[in-house]
């Protein structure tokens, strides 16, 4: 195991990405969402972190209010007219896609929403416009009523 840690490059462990808005377009919308759901429960829980310590059951239950396909659904009314052409056809290539799987408590079509959102939040991160991302994140999440 060790050989193998050796052999890996560093950068790899710590990626933050650098690609071209194509490069990161050229990512099938499933893949996008797979980054940007980590992205944004990374992002959930650093924003309940910055708000003080608290014990972890609270702070899990906050972070379940907003990281699921309901509340990312209802986020996306809010920014979507925030959009640009570029990111609003992320959105739409992510909310189309077919995903033989579906959240637990939550109807097809916040589903689909809150897989648009994931791809849009995947494709601003692996494009290095985190700060887009963050911004569309605080909006959506203020009109939840949440902070």
């Amino acid at each position: 195991m060790e050989e193998n840690l050796k052999k890996t490059d560093i950068r790899a462990m710590c990626f933050e990405p650098d690609m071209t808005e194509a490069e990161a377009g050229s990512y099938s919308p499933l893949a996008l969402a797979f980054q940007g759901d980590a992205f944004y429960e990374l992002a959930v829980r650093t924003m309940l972190l910055s708000e003080g310590n608290a014990r972890p059951n609270d702070l899990n239950r906050r972070k379940r209010r907003l990281v699921n396909a309901g509340a990312q659904s209802q986020m996306m009314e809010t920014i979507e007219p925030m959009l640009t052409e570029a990111e609003e056809a992320v959105y739409r290539r992510g909310r189309n896609a077919k995903s033989y799987t579906m959240a637990k408590n939550a109807t097809m079509a916040d589903y689909r929403r809150a897989t648009g959102f994931e791809a849009l939040v995947g494709y601003l991160y692996l494009s290095g416009r985190k700060e887009r991302a963050y911004a569309l994140i605080a909006a959506g999440i203020s009109a939840l009523g949440e902070k």
